[in-house]
């Protein structure tokens, strides 16, 4: 067997992966990456690109139903085996920047095949063993399949199998209440399918109930069935496709079933028990700095135990670069932004307003600012959302948006949180006219109105200030 000696071994090739042996490979480190899967991982194949190819299609057909005033409204039609050919375009178009060819172009070493630890500084993989230095596990996570009696007996969708369903469903039944489950429920909705979703608690339960009672509001309106606080108990196979019964005794039928019930971390291959790596069900212990009981090894995104996120895996890249590379103290961020891409959106940056109160108590102020006081939401007839700014001493430690391009919003907020921003800094900034960001803009300057407005003192000063003026 070939033995390789490297700097820096990383063993998935997805977004956090990706990023570290870029980053590391450009700057000088010798650089091995393993995949056995696609490369790209979770997030461009079976993840965000496809869901937001899928999303942006939907949107279309619903444009076209619910046009402005004065253009006719017509009934879309939908052809969808050619919406999941422009689902695969779209990741095939993408796919390059994430190729084998590319990152062998940076100086990186690419096997592709499963990795397993065979010593606490050794693996192996496709016939070759790799000693490195330092080993980044960011392998992802996979669909979590519930234990319910019967499952195993029907047919189901993943995120991993739903995007090549080139057949529309008649009735899509959607286990789960989380983003992914609530995102595919409207696309599929929009695009001619009756769709139910079984959510086992609150719908969107890590977000705020106000806001998240929106969302599900709007996909009501459009004919999702949703519904919360309700389980499947029960699967089985029928004629029609899968029938599930309910914790409150209720049979639904549906043509497909798509689980959409979590994840949990993709660890099973690498025998991390024979390199001292520890782990839970959250998938590998880790310090702020990302690393693991081994200090040869680091996890970043999905495995790291922590917000399932994209954004977050690549932004976990960089801490272990700073440590790996440059031997500098690193840690990773706590503070992380996240996006529902329903419509209207549903974006939250640190604490809810429940979380801050419960946190914060009466130092806790809370901003609101509705979008139907933004002339360009009333423009684009998106009248419909508010932001909501959870502060403590001047100071934002949350945000929730819901509305249009919520998600676009909360970058702003992202940054303020990150830089320790205080409130007049916002508030300061000029944002161009007519804008959905001046909405930001005007939820932080409502926290000075009432001490500019409704200060008798101020109004005293400036009218003895008129007085003496010339």
């Amino acid at each position: 067997m070939d033995l390789i000696s490297t700097d820096l071994c990383v063993i998935g090739a997805g977004s956090g992966g990706l990023s570290v042996a870029a980053g590391a490979a450009q700057m000088g480190a010798r650089v091995v990456l393993i995949e056995g899967g696609a490369m790209g991982g979770d997030c461009l194949n079976f993840g965000c690109v496809p869901s937001k190819a899928l999303l942006a299609a939907a949107k279309s057909a619903q444009a076209l139903r619910h046009p402005l005033p004065g253009i006719a409204a017509v009934d879309p039609q939908i052809d969808f085996a050619a919406v999941k050919a422009h689902v695969a375009a779209t990741i095939a178009k993408i796919a390059p920047m994430d190729s084998q060819e590319r990152f062998e172009g940076f100086g990186v070493q690419v096997i592709r095949a499963y990795a397993r630890f065979v010593s606490p500084r050794e693996v192996e993989a496709g016939g070759k063993r790799i000693r490195a230095r330092r080993f980044v596990i960011a392998t992802g996570s996979h669909p979590f399949i519930p234990p319910v009696p019967g499952l195993e007996t029907v047919p189901y969708l993943t995120n991993e199998t739903l995007f090549a369903q080139t057949v529309r469903p008649e009735h899509l039944l959607i286990l789960g209440g989380g983003p992914i489950a609530l995102e595919m429920a409207q696309a599929h909705r929009r695009l001619g399918s009756a769709v139910t979703v079984i959510a086992r608690s609150r719908a969107l339960g890590r977000d705020d109930p106000e806001a998240a009672a929106m969302v599900v509001a709007a996909l009501r309106a459009e004919g999702v069935t949703v519904l919360e606080g309700n389980d499947a108990v029960r699967f089985r196979a029928v004629p029609q496709g899968v029938e599930a019964v309910l914790a409150d005794g209720a049979t639904l039928t549906g043509s497909h079933l798509l689980l959409a019930a979590g994840r949990v971390p993709a660890l099973d291959r690498l025998n991390l028990a024979v390199a001292g790596v520890a782990t839970s069900e959250k998938g590998v212990r880790v310090g702020p700095n990302l690393r693991s009981s081994n200090r040869r090894v680091y996890a970043v995104g999905d495995v790291a135990g922590g917000a399932q996120f994209t954004h977050v895996a690549g932004a976990h890249a960089g801490v272990v670069i700073r440590q790996v590379l440059f031997a500098l103290r690193a840690k990773a961020a706590t503070v992380v932004p996240w996006v529902t891409y329903t419509d209207p959106e549903l974006a939250q940056l640190g604490l809810t307003e429940a979380q801050a109160r419960a946190l914060h108590g009466t130092a806790v102020t809370v901003l609101r600012q509705e979008f139907h006081h933004n002339d360009r939401a009333i423009t684009d007839t998106k009248p419909a959302g508010f932001i909501k700014l959870m502060l403590v001493k001047s100071r934002p430690v949350g945000v929730t948006i819901v509305g249009a391009q919520a998600g676009e919003l909360i970058g702003l907020w992202a940054l303020a949180l990150q830089a320790g921003l205080k409130l007049g800094s916002i508030a300061a900034m000029i944002a161009p006219y007519p804008t959905l960001g001046e909405i930001s803009k005007r939820a932080a300057g409502a926290y000075y109105t009432p001490k500019l407005f409704d200060n008798p003192r101020l109004k005293q000063v400036v009218r003895l200030v008129q007085r003496l003026l010339p």
